[in-house]
């Protein structure tokens, strides 16, 4: 079918295109279609096999002629694939496009939606953030019950966006865009600084509740680097273990694995630093009160236990 306009055809509100078409000899003559000429707005011409790849029906269901609908509506659907440049910001750069009326006018009862890769994208991220945050809002009622204190558990979660700093820099870094795996690499990420925190300061309640430490300088010192090479021995074994998948990931079939290994190798080089070089004067400015608030009342706690055992277990040679 020639896509050649002559003129207009009016009924009520609505106009339509009048389309010259090709005898039926000529629309099924493949070979020569493709030099058929078609006009462009510079006032040039260019033939249709530049344009356009003309291929013989397979027959079937499948063949240029099949006529697709969605929900009762024709549709006409426009594959593309990105090359050098992330989903997102190839459907950004086609819809600011589209939406221009000066370059882009469609007939009035036509729309156009994007769908494919970028939409099962934007669901994905769009639930894994909202799961992200329900799954911080449990960590903190969770770590207030392992530790009553709200600052004690606000500095255990500062750990949480000192490790995304180092992810987001790894994704600038390798020029990669966030995606859905990124996502779960930041939700890994999370998870690994924050049992980091949880046992810094429950090592700093260990040294004053049961070694006879008090709130020091010396205890907070102390007790870090009693920490410091059980991190770091996690943090290296995950990190080598991701180095190989960073160095390698534009492989294929590592699409995946790519994005992930970078954000948490990234964000384990800052949240490991992060976390002996912030952490521990944080808890020495904040949490003095209420870290041997915390030990004194554990204390106390495992005091009554003795006392109680003591108390019901029978004298020797007598009978309960």
């Amino acid at each position: 079918m020639q896509g050649e306009v002559v003129s207009q055809v009016v009924e009520g509100q609505r106009r339509f295109d009048l389309l010259i078409r090709l005898d039926e000899k000529y629309r099924t003559n493949y070979a020569n279609l493709g030099q058929l000429r078609i006009d462009l707005p510079n006032n040039g011409q260019v033939t249709l096999d530049k344009l356009a790849y003309i291929t013989p029906p397979t027959g079937g269901d499948s063949g240029a002629n099949q006529v697709k609908r969605d929900n009762v509506r024709r549709r006409l659907v426009v594959r593309c694939n990105a090359r050098d440049r992330d989903l997102a910001s190839v459907v950004a750069d086609i819809k600011q496009a589209v939406g221009n009326k000066d370059k882009v006018n469609l007939p009035e009862g036509y729309f156009v939606e994007y769908g494919g890769q970028f939409e099962s994208e934007q669901r994905a991220s769009q639930l894994i953030l909202v799961l992200a945050a329900f799954a911080l809002t449990g960590m903190f009622f969770v770590l207030l019950m392992l530790f009553p204190s709200w600052r004690i558990v606000t500095q255990i979660l500062t750990a949480i966006p000192t490790a995304f700093i180092g992810g987001v820099l790894a994704l600038a870094i390798t020029g990669q865009k966030p995606s859905v795996a990124a996502w779960v690499g930041f939700i890994s990420l999370g998870g690994i600084a924050a049992r980091n925190g949880i046992l810094l300061v429950t090592h700093y309640v260990h040294l004053m509740k049961h070694e006879g430490e008090q709130f020091t300088e010396k205890m907070i010192l102390r007790g870090s680097l009693e920490r410091l090479s059980p991190v770091l021995m996690t943090a290296l074994t995950a990190g080598i273990g991701l180095v190989p998948l960073v160095i390698a990931g534009q492989e294929p079939g590592r699409e995946i694995l790519y994005p992930v290994a970078t954000v948490i190798l990234g964000g384990l080089f800052t949240s490991t630093f992060c976390e002996f070089l912030i952490r521990p004067g944080l808890f020495w400015r904040y949490s003095g009160r209420d870290a041997e608030r915390l030990a004194k009342q554990d204390h106390a706690t495992d005091g009554l236990d003795e006392a109680s055992v003591h108390e019901t277990t029978p004298p020797h040679g007598a009978t309960a």
